[in-house]
């Protein structure tokens, strides 16, 4: 990436410039600690301009039509004169690191208009099935501009609920004839969600559909009783045909006005920084610990000990952890990036 002017950049950001909101997210997902320090810069330049965008998040099974769901939730919100923006988090392979990106053909109509940004993003190393510049991208997102934000999530798995920690409404959508749903969909991903949605009810799937949300609604009475209680409402619509998809953005409309009105919209966004800042010390340490000159010199030996039986998880994490002190305390100038 060239020499970045962080003044230039914002200023792009701030009138909306997609080559500079796509050069901004660039650097934010950089892992470069030169370029960390400017990303920070930029956002908090940014900073006036955030919090004002509708945060969806859109996780579901595999198979469900995230991608062509997104496409035409997004495009009937363009022609409504919304600015549209999303973050689509494709999986990285474990072993190269390399990830398909192939979310922007399954958005074609959506990746196509003025109005709308679509920014594929590998996962990497990062659980929660978000990337590491998730948070960060949907702030340069809404400084840019606009009004509804969305993060795709690459499925539904025991890791795969950071989302739910980042945006203000969390949309599962999933299928009939997907198997048992409550087997099919991890309890913990039911407990999160705030709007749940059976696509793909046209032709012949359209019955089906409506049981599998008859079905998912008395699930959810269960395992949620009490009148008190607010339980997700469990509709039906259709990527393909737009049916529901009005009543889908209504509901997840109606859930943000509910937080809103119960005061709960600013503490759960505040509550949000809170573990974006945890996050991002997490990240920064798991980094500081990697670059340490200690560390560098003996990660392959000690991952091949793994590996080989000859040293066990918990006493390569331990020999690593002591490496990573010794460098600590030996640096003239403290941690690693300080």
């Amino acid at each position: 990436m060239r020499s970045v002017d962080v003044a230039d950049l914002a200023a792009g950001v701030r009138a909306g410039s997609r080559q500079h909101v796509a050069r901004a997210i660039t650097l934010l997902e950089s892992s470069r600690p030169e370029h960390r320090e400017l990303a920070g810069e930029l956002l908090t330049d940014l900073a006036d301009l955030t919090g004002r965008s509708v945060r969806v998040g859109v996780s579901g099974v595999p198979g469900a039509g995230k991608s062509t769901f997104i496409n035409a939730l997004g495009t009937r919100l363009v022609e409504q004169g919304q600015k549209v923006a999303v973050v689509a988090v494709d999986p990285s392979s474990r072993r190269t690191g390399g990830s398909i990106l192939g979310d922007r053909t399954r958005m074609a109509e959506l990746t196509a208009s003025d109005a709308a940004f679509v920014r594929p993003s590998p996962s990497g190393r990062h659980l929660g099935g978000v990337a590491r510049a998730t948070r960060e991208s949907m702030l340069v997102l809404e400084a840019a501009g606009h009004d509804v934000v969305i993060v795709e999530t690459v499925g539904v798995g025991q890791n795969e609920v950071a989302v739910s920690e980042m945006v203000d409404t969390f949309l599962l959508l999933t299928l009939a004839r997907a198997g048992d749903q409550l087997q099919g969909i991890k309890r913990g991903i039911l407990e999160l969600a705030d709007v749940i949605a059976v696509n793909k009810a046209d032709g012949d799937g359209e019955a089906a559909a409506r049981v599998a949300a008859r079905e998912l609604s008395g699930a959810m009475r269960l395992m949620m009783p009490g009148p008190a209680a607010r339980r997700p409402p469990v509709l039906t619509c259709s990527a393909l045909t737009g049916a529901g998809l009005d009543e889908v953005w209504a509901a997840v409309l109606e859930h943000r006005d509910h937080l809103r009105t119960q005061g709960s919209l600013e503490a759960r966004r505040a509550r949000q920084q809170q573990d974006w800042m945890w996050a991002m010390v997490d990240a920064h340490l798991q980094d500081a610990v990697r670059d340490t000159p200690s560390v560098r010199a003996a990660r392959a030996e000690v991952e091949r000990a793994v590996r080989e039986g000859e040293l066990s998880a918990v006493d390569g994490t331990a020999r690593l952890l002591r490496l990573f002190a010794d460098d600590l305390r030996d640096a003239p100038d403290g941690p690693p990036g300080s």
